[in-house]
């Protein structure tokens, strides 16, 4: 086992905070937003076996199967499948979505064969894998997750009571429901920003009154109209009203696959993905949004995001956050004085967090020893065998085969 040293990355959304908080450090002044566990080229963590510290990407490619295993070589390949992260939210993301594999792959290609620099900020496509992901709560957590119902959002838009966004509301009692979608965040995206800002400005204000009221939808309102204010004149405000508004308490989570529109708001979390960076931006942001290609990534289907609560894994005292994807799969451990010790199973890499506590992890073969402490994390090759003991909270990230 290899104690993990990690980047932290300074992106402007970031806490000034809440990552310091949890590695018990003092805040530097700066936002921190994430904190990357795992082998991305692009922030990989390091561990030293003696030979100073190296970076985990290198350590892997020097023996695929023996860090990796050879069922996890087989199934995605000669690098670590997911990439773990401490997210800390202190203003919202960008709404965005993800491709599926086949889409990546595709818009990949493409855009190799056009000769776009991969470093361009008009490139949509950094690699060519998907990017499924899940998000798991550490404290009070708010996002926007998928499409809410056609109506229940022109009705939203409709109560702003601002004349220039009625049109955005009779579309969206088209039919059928996904064309309606379609056709209401393709005008949002397409609308001349000029002619849209006093309606957009008066939509906000009236949000942010309704956001203060009691209504059904207060909650809401309030989101997108503080959303909003990080990004003066965006239309991805009218986009956000499209969404079902999500809060997470501690320890809940939310999966978002291929297609679906989200954004992360404000709190902290871990989250575990699909090593990709491929992102697809349709508001509140500064930074490329490619039209035509979103709307043919997006999936307009409409649903109530499902809210994951952890599961019990007998007969070990694992609790796990279903998904239906196999390059991650995201568990915790809670530990209670003098309770079972945790055996995570072996055969495969995986990447231990520790988010509560105190937690001693002993190797079954070799008899070493090492302290995971708060904010403190740890990588098992296939071969490494643990058992964790001790009173606290660890989240352990691996592959599902």
């Amino acid at each position: 086992m290899d104690r993990l040293v990690n980047t932290v990355r300074p992106y402007s959304w970031g806490s000034v905070t809440a990552i310091p908080e949890l590695l018990g450090q003092a805040p530097t002044g700066e936002p921190q937003a994430e904190m990357w566990m795992g082998a991305h080229p692009g922030a990989p963590s390091r561990i030293d076996r003696g030979q100073g510290p190296t970076p985990l990407n290198e350590v892997i490619a020097a023996d695929p199967e023996g860090e990796l295993g050879a069922e996890c070589v087989a199934a995605f390949g000669r690098e670590l499948p997911f990439l773990f992260k401490v997210l800390a939210a202190g203003t919202p993301l960008s709404l965005q979505v993800h491709p599926d594999l086949r889409q990546a792959r595709e818009g990949y290609a493409d855009e190799e064969r056009r000769g776009i620099p991969r470093n361009a900020p008009d490139r949509n496509y950094k690699d060519d894998n998907h990017k499924p992901e899940l998000i798991c709560a550490l404290g009070p957590f708010e996002g926007l997750c998928g499409f809410r119902p056609a109506d229940e959002s022109a009705e939203l838009i409709a109560a702003l009571d601002v004349d220039e966004l009625k049109p955005y509301a009779d579309l969206l009692h088209a039919h059928p429901e996904d064309a309606a979608l379609r056709e209401m965040l393709t005008a949002v995206l397409g609308a001349d920003r000029a002619e849209l800002a006093d309606g957009l400005a008066r939509a906000v204000a009236a949000a942010e009154r309704l956001g203060a009221g009691d209504g059904p939808h207060a909650a809401t309102y309030a989101a997108c109209a503080a959303a909003a204010h990080h990004f003066p004149g965006d239309p991805g405000f009218l986009a956000a009203l499209l969404l079902n508004h999500v809060r997470l308490n501690p320890g809940e989570a939310m999966y978002l696959g291929a297609g679906v529109p989200h954004a992360y708001l404000s709190g902290l979390g871990v989250e575990l993905m699909a090593t990709s960076d491929n992102v697809l931006r349709c508001g509140f942001t500064p930074k490329h949004v490619d039209v035509p290609e979103l709307l043919r990534v997006v999936r307009f289907e409409p649903g109530d995001p499902a809210v994951l609560r952890p599961e019990p894994d007998e007969p070990d005292v694992e609790e796990v956050y279903s998904t239906p994807v196999s390059e991650f799969r995201l568990s915790r451990y809670a530990l209670a004085p003098g309770s079972t010790p945790a055996r995570p199973s072996g055969g495969r890499p995986q990447i231990l967090l520790c988010t509560a506590g105190s937690l001693l992890l002993s190797e079954s073969r070799g008899g070493g020893e090492l302290t995971l402490e708060r904010g403190q994390s740890v990588y098992l090759n296939a071969s490494d065998q643990v058992e964790i003991s001790g009173e606290g909270t660890v989240f352990r990230a691996t592959v599902s085969l």
